[in-house]
């Protein structure tokens, strides 16, 4: 998992422009909302897809570990203009906190047709009682 801010390309007195990703490789891009606190998302893993998840509006909590791991899982919080990488073969969920809106960009099969083809639920790290817990 990688966590980062978007940081500022260049600004003037008209704004700023930010770059998401630059020379990137990315096969699909989705926009998701969503409508309320306390939803589950995500519960799963890929094994060939890499996904993107950069924040528009509002926040989530984005639990991880990977698939092969014995150790707990963890979490941290992403806000508005932060992004957090999942690699393949690491099992993510995600915790809505309040309503947001979040774009996901994925290089592999994810899209279209190909949308569950990578996807894998055999594993389940967030639980509706996990939901609202202090952040670890």
């Amino acid at each position: 998992m990688e966590h980062r801010k978007i940081e500022t390309a260049t600004s003037d007195d008209r704004g700023r422009i930010c770059d998401v990703f630059y020379k990137a490789d990315i096969n699909h891009v989705a926009i998701i909302e969503s409508h309320r606190a306390g939803l589950i998302r995500g519960n799963h893993y890929h094994k060939q897809t890499t996904q993107h998840i950069l924040i528009t509006r509002g926040a989530l909590r984005y639990w991880y570990r990977p698939v092969d791991d014995r150790e707990p899982v963890r979490s941290v919080v992403v806000n508005e203009y932060e992004i957090v990488s999942t690699p393949p073969f690491e099992v993510h969920a995600l915790e809505i906190l309040a309503p947001n809106q979040f774009v996901v960009f994925s290089t592999g099969l994810r899209g279209g047709h190909d949308y569950e083809a990578d996807t894998f639920r055999d594993i389940v790290i967030l639980t509706p009682e996990m939901v609202g817990q202090p952040v670890s």
